[in-house]
């Protein structure tokens, strides 16, 4: 398709709109909101070491452990800065919530509020940064109770408890060897290319579909001390290739970016696991629910793939707290659904007689 023929990102959200013929334009203005900030974000990202934005100056803060336990870097607070101003003047928000912030913020009561809320990761994979793998960040939107809109009281961490069900929009910017702005909003999932020239994202993947099967898979093998059976024997399989119990070699992956990850599933299928764990009990698992596993996985739906916790349909937990960290898996349906069936299956027995292991003459 020539470049001239290409859709913006602009007239996508028109031709979507106008499937809602009572709709008002609020989503598809927010939406553009959040993608100037990711623009944003990728020129600093860009600079690199050239930049400010890398070094300890850039911000009094940087180097303080936020709520999530981790060292704060410049530039997530950087990115954290950037989401808040293009986002907090609009009047479509209620509030938002982000990764490096313990509690919501507010709308300052200078500007209206509006009816969404938006919940983001500001800069997924930052430890990257320093040695040039592409990160991004990962933003989803909710409809904020009818209580925030009618009262207009300033918003609090119940009010983001929501399933991944309730989504409105949801999606990820890629700051790669291009930016990518990848996007949901209930009706299949469309990536956008920012040109540099015009200064716009330009619909460059159409109607992404997730491949049901795959022969690739993502995971930490560090971790596999702490895994519980279920992955162990998913991992073991897939090592065990053309010969073991699935009959085709597999390859690995690991970025250790969430965002690259996720976008070269969609690309090419495969399928990602950073599963729950015992390596701290204290935790039910790495990813945060509310603005990492769900918009990833309101993604992966919208595309055909699937979104797990290995037990369960991620986008059908209900948060209990904003920060809440999750064992997730996602991509090619047929193998998300192959592990989601070995943790509900009894623990295989290997009792030494080959004719009943796992690869025998009753293979499937």
């Amino acid at each position: 398709m020539p470049l001239s023929s290409r859709w913006t990102l602009t007239r996508y959200l028109i031709e979507e709109r106008r499937r809602f013929p009572q709709a008002n334009g609020d989503l598809n203005a927010l939406i553009l909101d959040i993608a100037l900030a990711c623009k944003a974000i990728a020129r600093i990202v860009a600079f690199g070491q050239l930049g400010d934005s890398l070094g300890q100056a850039a911000s009094p803060k940087a180097g303080e452990i936020n709520v999530q336990g981790e060292v704060q870097k410049p530039l997530d607070l950087l990115s954290n800065e950037v989401f808040i101003r293009m986002n907090e003047w609009n009047g479509h928000l209620a509030g938002m919530a982000s990764e490096e912030m313990e509690l919501p913020a507010q709308i300052p009561s200078a500007y209206p509020r509006g009816k969404y809320l938006l919940v983001f990761d500001p800069l997924d994979g930052s430890s990257n940064i320093d040695v040039n793998v592409s990160v991004g960040s990962i933003f989803s939107i909710l409809r904020a109770p009818q209580s925030v809109v009618d009262s207009g009281r300033d918003v609090v961490e119940a009010d983001f408890l929501q399933p991944g069900t309730t989504q409105v929009a949801a999606g990820y910017a890629l700051y790669g060897p291009s930016t990518l702005f990848v996007l949901t909003v209930g009706d299949g999932v469309a990536g956008f290319t920012l040109n540099p020239n015009l200064g716009e994202f330009v619909l460059s993947h159409p109607a992404i579909r997730v491949p049901e099967d795959t022969q690739e898979f993502a995971i930490n093998s560090s971790n596999s001390r702490f895994w519980e059976p279920p992955v162990r024997r998913y991992f073991d399989e897939c090592l065990a290739g053309r010969t073991g119990p699935r009959g085709k070699d597999f390859n690995m992956r690991w970025i250790a970016s969430m965002v690259a990850e996720a976008h070269r599933i969609l690309m090419r299928g495969g399928v990602f696991l950073y599963p729950r764990d015992t390596k701290d009990p204290t935790k039910a698992g790495r990813l945060r629910l509310l603005y990492e596993a769900n918009p990833i996985g309101f993604v992966m739906e919208q595309a055909g793939g699937r979104a797990s916790t290995g037990r369960q349909p991620v986008l059908g937990v209900v948060p209990s707290e904003l920060h809440q960290r999750i064992g997730l898996v996602f991509g090619s349906r047929n193998e998300v659904d192959r592990i989601e069936r070995y943790h509900h299956e009894p623990v295989p027995r290997d009792n030494g007689a080959p004719l009943f292991s796992e690869r025998s003459l009753f293979r499937n």
